[in-house]
């Protein structure tokens, strides 16, 4: 899952990176109002979490574009302003959440993993489930008939989104965007050895191949 964070604090901007990094998440940094105004419209993010003081254009500003230019995709805000009228304005504007400065990072990653799942239709699932899998966003595995199958960082990453987009489609463009950062090198290949791996440790029937077109999560379990 790709995320854009927009925080004008230089340390807690390296602190939340490397602590979303760690969870799986693909992150871009921006600290500017005027650049994240762009580049949220521009880039495929799943969500976006969002300050609003910001340097260039406020936060609240920015969000207020967003929706206006019918930009869908989940915005969390953090700020350090914690009054129930600036907690309303936010969410007037199309926030999905809100978190008030400062949070434990725990926190952070279960709203994280609420808005995603709600966003795919999913909020009443404590937990990712399809195929008689059950994916452990803490311990980064999954498990499966009660026993742990242990996945390396990029197979997490990739059956995460898997599991978020049960039978759809998702063609190599397309998992690329969202499991890399803007900085990251995307290679198609090495995507297509992830898929033989998971395939090999969960079974072949849960990750269908459509020659010319991507691949589709099943759902069907070995």
């Amino acid at each position: 899952m790709r995320l854009l964070l927009v925080e004008d604090t230089v340390s807690l901007a390296d602190e939340l990176c490397a602590t979303l990094t760690r969870q799986g998440y693909a992150v871009d940094w921006l600290a500017d109002g005027r650049d994240a105004l762009s580049q949220g419209v521009i880039e495929p993010y799943d969500l976006i979490i969002l300050d609003l003081g910001l340097p260039g254009i406020p936060g609240l500003q920015v969000l207020q574009q967003w929706r206006a230019e019918k930009l869908a995709t989940p915005v969390l805000i953090l700020t350090a302003r914690g009054s129930w009228s600036e907690r309303i304005e936010g969410l007037k504007a199309g926030a999905d959440d809100y978190l008030t400065k400062p949070f434990h990072p725990e926190e952070l990653l279960l709203r994280i993993q609420g808005l995603l799942r709600r966003a795919r239709g999913l909020a009443n699932q404590p937990q990712l489930e399809a195929a008689g899998l059950q994916l452990d966003e803490s311990r980064q595995c999954v498990v499966r008939d009660g026993s742990d199958v242990e996945l390396t960082a990029a197979e997490f990453r990739l059956l995460r989104y898997f599991m978020l987009h049960p039978g759809q489609l998702l063609s190599k463009m397309h998992l690329a965007e969202h499991l890399y950062d803007g900085e990251t090198e995307r290679d198609s290949n090495v995507l297509e050895v992830h898929v033989n791996r998971l395939r090999g440790k969960l079974g072949r029937e849960v990750i269908e191949t459509r020659r010319g077109q991507g691949y589709r999560f099943t759902g069907v379990a070995q």
